[in-house]
């Protein structure tokens, strides 16, 4: 999975529009002491150690020192979390705000409310009917999830309705397809789609990107499929 800084405190409750609509994730505060650091572009890494043992954190880019007691507030953990900086995937780690960051830690406070409820386009689209992409890799949305198995990890070309746009969520806009295949009874209608194109609801585009499988963002968001890293075309 390669989500973004993302896929990340991950996650909206409006983005769980594929996968149903549980709770908005718990938020809470974690201290504890640095043991690691590593800076990223405008985020800063650090393993800490913890009253419950060691777990990695995220924050926006600030200067910590190893052996420094810290506090992450408004945290939320998620699973199996890819950093493509880092090339690393962690089993499980906190993304927040660094307590006391000054106007980093509201940068980081401002990504982590759109996660967590932040606005987004949405239209009505009960009658959406696109033609399929053309292309050795074209598939329906509903293909993608009928044939998730087969397709886990690799590319595919999909055309599709916006229907939904929630945008620059660490980095990337996160935007629901439909083409009028599969059925809103077991969710198989809407793909998520993650990318760095911009959007409008309403358009039609064609996502080129690679499908992820069984995703377990945390916090009780789950995604059966999805399309990540992807890039538009009308």
């Amino acid at each position: 999975m390669r989500p973004l800084f993302v896929v990340i405190a991950l996650f909206l409750a409006n983005l769980a529009w594929a996968a149903g609509d549980p709770a908005a994730p718990q938020m809470q505060s974690i201290k504890g002491e640095v043991l690691e650091v590593k800076d990223v572009d405008a985020y800063t890494y650090l393993r800490l150690r913890t009253k419950s043992g060691e777990l990695w954190a995220a924050v926006n880019k600030a200067a910590v020192s190893k052996g420094a007691e810290v506090t992450i507030e408004n945290a939320t953990t998620m699973n199996n979390f890819e950093s493509k900086s880092l090339k690393k995937t962690f089993d499980r780690i906190a993304f927040g705000t660094l307590a006391g960051a000054g106007p980093a830690a509201a940068a980081a406070s401002r990504d982590s409310g759109h996660m967590h409820g932040a606005p987004s386009q949405a239209s009505d689209s009960a009658d959406v009917k696109v033609p399929k992409a053309q292309g050795s890799d074209a598939r329906t949305v509903a293909e993608i999830f009928v044939k998730k198995t087969e397709l886990k990890d690799k590319p595919v070309l999909v055309r599709g309705k916006v229907v939904k746009v929630t945008p620059n969520v660490m980095g990337r806009n996160w935007i629901h397809l439909r083409d009028g295949s599969g059925s809103a009874k077991d969710n198989t209608h809407d793909v998520l789609v993650t990318t760095k194109d911009q959007a409008q609801v309403g358009t039609i585009v064609v996502a080129k990107g690679v499908v992820r499988t069984d995703i377990d963002l945390g916090s009780g968001y789950s995604y059966k499929v999805l399309v990540d890293d992807a890039t538009l075309q009308k």
